[in-house]
């Protein structure tokens, strides 16, 4: 049996917004699709993309503005960074706010912020650099595997958030090496 423990190196918080198909509770006016309702959820995953901490909110929320309560969802007391192991959370320009600033101070984290074209030329310029963000948006995908979830069909809010921590159960299942 692969036990994993979460050392927290490498945390890539992120938000993605399923389409609904019902209003309920934790939905918004999605800002990008004619004022439609929708959901964004915010999630939290470690250096492997094994998720970590999940919230769901309107899809008219702001990313930066989820990032707090995204951190205060760690299920699980975490190591404390050290020199040896240090800690980081890794974000896109998106986030870059000073109340973001303050909440990587406040949990102990390096933050990474970078744009597009800054990972794009980093690869460019730098010999071994692997860009971060396509490990959330991996987790994501996986997480849009799950054929139920891909459109919001639930009306109430606790279901659907229900259902998103079983498929994470499920995906952090399956990356242990639990299903065989």
């Amino acid at each position: 049996m692969n036990s994993r423990a979460w050392t927290g190196r490498g945390s890539v918080p992120t938000a993605a917004r399923p389409r609904p198909r019902w209003r309920g509770k934790k939905s918004g006016p999605n800002p990008t699709d004619r004022a439609k309702q929708g959901t964004k959820r915010s999630l939290l995953v470690e250096a492997a993309g094994v998720p970590v901490a999940l919230v769901v909110a309107g899809a008219n929320r702001n990313d930066h503005k989820l990032l707090g309560p995204t951190l205060a969802r760690l299920p699980t007391s975490r190591p404390l960074p050290s020199a040896q192991r240090p800690q980081s959370l890794c974000l896109d320009k998106g986030y870059d706010y000073p109340q973001t600033r303050a909440l990587a101070v406040e949990y102990g984290l390096a933050l990474h912020l970078r744009t597009r074209g800054e990972e794009v030329k980093a690869l460019a310029t730098e010999p071994g650099y692997q860009p971060r963000r396509w490990v959330v948006e991996r987790t994501h995908s996986w997480l849009n595997r799950f054929r139920r979830l891909l459109v919001r069909w639930e009306k109430q809010a606790a279901n659907y958030e229900a259902l998103l921590h079983l498929a994470c159960a499920c995906i952090t299942w399956q990356q242990a090496g639990l299903f065989g």
